[in-house]
């Protein structure tokens, strides 16, 4: 690839990443900022509890694709739908911020539902559209930048967003979201989008021919065990870090600045080294790899919790399972973009999040009653032993996912189309 190939890939990437922050920073903040404001207007447990229902749609992209990838615009497909779903979050944005927080709080509910369906929508275009131009080498670069920018959008949205509203009222934090989405239009509208006709005819039941489709492809069902197990048990010990923390005695402030801000960087830089680690020695050897390292961080917190270390070593153990959390989820979102086909790029892509979101879910659920049950101790163990287990169906599934990562995509992959921009 020439440097001016070269040149056009990164400002690909970049863009990508700008829209993978973009898109998260409202939900996060809509979800695990804005409840801190509620409750200093006198919001109930109950009622801030409820509010998190509005991160639903999240598990539902696999149903949210599937407009995107039928209704085609005549050029510029996956571009069109992006701009048009992003331009319209920015508006609701707008709209969100001539409100108040004593406004009726099922309006409030309503509009903020309403953002998280399309911010969860317009994230399917946005990876479909990324896994059709980058080239097929550029994918785990892709997937570390998408993990990077979604830590970067958990500190902003959950910690620089709630600075913003307590210096410039409740407006600023919506007006500055919608100004980062308004800034990626630009850039998108000048994308050249090459349109290739579906070689594939329409299936009689094309809803589920599309979804059996992804499951028929060579090694998908493996991948579909990791990927339902890769994340979870880590991402469980991280939302139960900050309680821990609290009850092993640290200030409330250490506790957001190690656990929010501090692991926030540190599974950014994770996620941007994981991608070099992967394409250095090849995703099937670093899927099983990668989960003994995340196995790793798990026993190391069980150990620090079990023996009494001391401060310092919670906190080392922290900053290892954000680096464990930082380099799954670079090879969780690059593979992802390995395992859509040509064609079906959104539905595949919807599928698979939906999928990760479930688990993401439920997890944590399991988790609580086992801390209420049985302590930080037997729940961080619990999570260990199913985290070995994961490591098992990672060393089942490596092969399969080398050959799929190294199968050719399409004729053009190692020729990326010039971007414009």
């Amino acid at each position: 690839m020439n440097r001016a190939g070269e040149a056009g890939v990164w400002r690909l990437q970049l863009l990508f990443g700008w829209l993978s922050f973009v898109l998260a920073v409202p939900s996060i903040y809509l979800l695990l900022g804005l409840p801190l404001v509620m409750r200093e207007h006198g919001w109930s447990g109950t009622d801030i509890g409820l509010f998190q229902l509005a991160g639903l749609p999240a598990v539902f992209k696999f149903l949210l694709a599937l407009p995107v990838q039928r209704y085609r615009f005549q050029r510029g497909h996956y571009r069109h739908w992006a701009m048009v779903l992003c331009l319209l979050l920015a508006v609701l944005l707008v709209l969100v911020s001539q409100q108040a927080i004593t406004a009726d709080r099922l309006y409030l509910f309503g509009l903020a539902f309403a953002a998280s369906v399309l911010a969860t929508w317009a994230d399917i275009p946005v990876n479909a559209l990324a896994i059709k131009l980058l080239p097929q080498s550029q994918r785990v670069r892709a997937g570390g930048i998408r993990s990077a920018a979604l830590f970067l959008g958990a500190i902003v949205g959950a910690g620089v967003m709630l600075l913003v509203q307590s210096r410039w009222g409740w407006q600023a934090p919506f007006l500055l979201m919608a100004g980062g989405l308004l800034l990626a239009l630009l850039p998108l509208a000048r994308l050249r989008e090459r349109d290739a006709p579906d070689a594939t005819p329409a299936p009689a039941n094309p809803v589920f021919a599309d979804w059996s489709g992804y499951f028929r492809q060579p090694g998908a069902r493996l991948w579909t065990w990791v990927l339902l197990s890769s994340f979870p048990f880590v991402g469980a010990a991280w939302l139960y870090l900050k309680p821990l923390l609290l009850d092993q005695g640290m200030p409330v402030q250490q506790v957001a600045l190690i656990a929010g801000v501090g692991g926030g960087v540190v599974g950014a830089v994770a996620s941007l080294l994981g991608g070099r680690v992967i394409q250095r020695i090849g995703p099937g050897r670093a899927t099983p790899l990668f989960m003994v390292g995340a196995l790793g961080a798990l026993l190391a917190l069980t150990a620090a919790v079990g023996l009494q270390a001391g401060m310092a070593w919670l906190v080392v153990a922290a900053f290892l399972l954000a680096s464990a959390m930082g380099a799954v989820s670079t090879l969780v979102f690059a593979l992802m973009m390995f395992f859509s086909r040509e064609h079906r790029q959104a539905v595949d892509y919807g599928l698979q999040a939906s999928l990760f979101v479930l688990t993401r879910m439920l997890v944590p659920v399991a988790a609580g009653v086992l801390l209420d049950r049985s302590g930080y101790l037997g729940m961080l163990a619990g999570l260990s032993l199913a985290m070995a287990l994961v490591c098992g169906v990672a060393l089942l599934a490596r092969r399969s996912i080398a050959v799929t990562a190294t199968a050719p995509y399409r004729a053009a992959d190692d020729q990326p189309q010039r971007p414009g921009i």
